[in-house]
């Protein structure tokens, strides 16, 4: 792939809501602005009318930002492969709608293609907190729960088993090779906060490509919204118990040990080491340490929980996903219609 090919960088943000109409704005400004212009910008509404006709007449006169409707099912993943079927770069970015990019964003995305082994690349989000700061008792290795970037992931650009997919970019020929994300398996709305579609791709395009290198550069940053409601602890456990039942469908698709590889690391040293900080800094009398370590505790054994209810429930076939063909892509042969 030339230079001039890993300049051509289409950027989809799938929106859902008229409620994040400053947000989805503020995302495709953030987009505009880019050190390294973006091909194009591809605003897909997740079968919501009202948002695509107020967005449709908002960018209607806009070179470079288009607006289409979802032409599958409910939820982001479907969303996410509307946008690659229409993609017209040599590389497609995520952008979550309520985020916005640094300038060099997609500059530091484009640099990691310049190995053409490398398929995709992820970047580094920062939550923005409603009430103006984190809580005192919400430990930074679960900022996963909020959609950003957690404490325990190793700085700079790095391999990894997955990127994220609110700041993450593939090669198109990624989905030649593996497919588009899987649906039902990620978020629907404001349904339950299930995940880890992306975790799920990822593991079938290094299946599909085993010379597949997977980067994360945390230069590439995004500066992601957290709601107040997303502050609170009832929405950490409900989010810690979706991450569970994901993962026990990602586990049933791919197995357990490629599954839940990364898993493994971070319960066993990233989550005791910040339960040990926590409390230190309760008996050291800073704010919020007994409680942090208290959220990593209780974090563990609602997302276990799920796991467990989760892979139960596969066990009994009720719980299942697809890899849905892309117009012009399809899945691997292996993982179409993959049952979990």
């Amino acid at each position: 792939m030339s230079e001039q090919d890993i300049a051509r960088i289409s950027v989809v943000v799938c929106v859902y809501t008229e409620d994040r109409w400053e947000d989805i704005l503020a995302a495709v400004s953030s987009v505009r602005a880019q050190s390294l212009p973006a091909l194009e910008t591809l605003l897909v509404v997740d079968h919501n009318a009202a948002l695509l006709d107020r967005l449709t007449r908002e960018y209607k006169e806009t070179d470079g930002v288009r607006v289409l409707a979802n032409a599958g099912p409910r939820g982001l993943s479907a969303g996410r492969n509307t946008g690659i079927a229409v993609a017209r770069g040599a590389i497609i970015a995520f952008l979550d709608d309520d985020a916005v990019a640094e300038r060099d964003w997609l500059l530091h995305f484009a640099s990691g293609y310049e190995d053409p082994r490398v398929m995709a690349v992820g970047g580094r989000t920062m939550p923005i907190w409603a009430s103006g700061r984190r809580p005192a008792w919400f430990p930074e290795e679960f900022d996963w729960v909020v959609g950003c970037t957690y404490k325990g992931l190793p700085p700079g650009r790095v391999r990894v088993r997955n990127v994220l997919g609110g700041n993450a970019s593939f090669r198109r020929t990624a989905f030649d090779a593996a497919g588009g994300f899987a649906t039902g398996i990620g978020r629907d709305g404001d349904k339950r906060p299930l995940g880890c579609e992306e975790t799920e791709l990822c593991i079938r395009l290094t299946r599909a490509r085993p010379d597949a290198i997977l980067l994360i550069d945390d230069r590439a940053v995004i500066h992601h919204r957290v709601p107040k409601v997303r502050e609170h602890f009832a929405y950490f456990r409900t989010r810690a118990y979706a991450e569970g039942l994901s993962k026990a469908l990602v586990a049933r698709s791919v197995g357990a040990d490629k599954g839940l590889e990364s898993e493994r690391r971070y319960a066993t040293r990233v989550l005791p080491a910040g339960i040990a900080r926590g409390l230190r800094d309760a008996l050291l009398g800073r704010p919020g340490g007994a409680g942090r370590a208290g959220a990593i505790v209780t974090g563990v054994l609602t997302a276990a929980g799920g796991y467990a209810l989760g892979s139960i429930r596969a066990r009994r076939g009720g719980a299942a996903f697809s890899v849905a063909e892309i117009e012009g892509v399809s899945p691997a042969a292996d993982d179409k219609g993959a049952a979990a």
